[in-house]
């Protein structure tokens, strides 16, 4: 969505706090990654992430892989559910999860043990540059 001064905006009701997120196919590479190491995860659960980023990280990425200035709007779980979109509830109590309990949430989801898993996992901004051409901006 563009705002009033014709910069796009990212919202996401997150704060200053930080997302973690993975390509959908560094997903399977890293389990990939726990097959090949047998014993050593049997009965273990492994959180994976690529990157744990805030709203303004990913939005300077979007600008740098768009060419286009993108503006993080923070908003609080409240006036987020309010978008009344469908999903637009659940989208905002899932981000106040991951907000009020982010330290648990990203420590659970460690990049490092997913990159000894999967050598190649791709940063948020190599994702964005290679499917920028899927993502619509209006």
């Amino acid at each position: 969505k563009k705002g009033p001064d014709g910069a796009f905006l990212f919202t996401v009701p997150m704060g200053n706090k930080k997302l973690p997120g993975i390509a959908v196919e560094d997903i399977g590479k890293c389990a990939l990654g726990i097959f090949k190491r047998g014993q050593e995860y049997i009965g273990k659960t492994v959180g994976i992430a690529g990157e744990h980023l805030t709203g303004e990280e990913m939005a300077a990425a979007m600008s740098r892989a768009f060419g286009q200035t993108v503006r993080y709007n923070a908003v609080t779980p409240e006036q987020y559910r309010a978008f009344g979109f469908k999903g637009a509830e659940d989208l905002g109590n899932m981000f106040q999860f991951k907000s009020e309990f982010n330290d648990v949430y990203c420590h659970s989801r460690n990049p490092a043990v997913a990159r000894t898993l999967n050598p190649t996992l791709q940063t948020f901004e190599v994702w964005l540059n290679q499917h920028k051409s899927r993502i619509p901006l209006t």
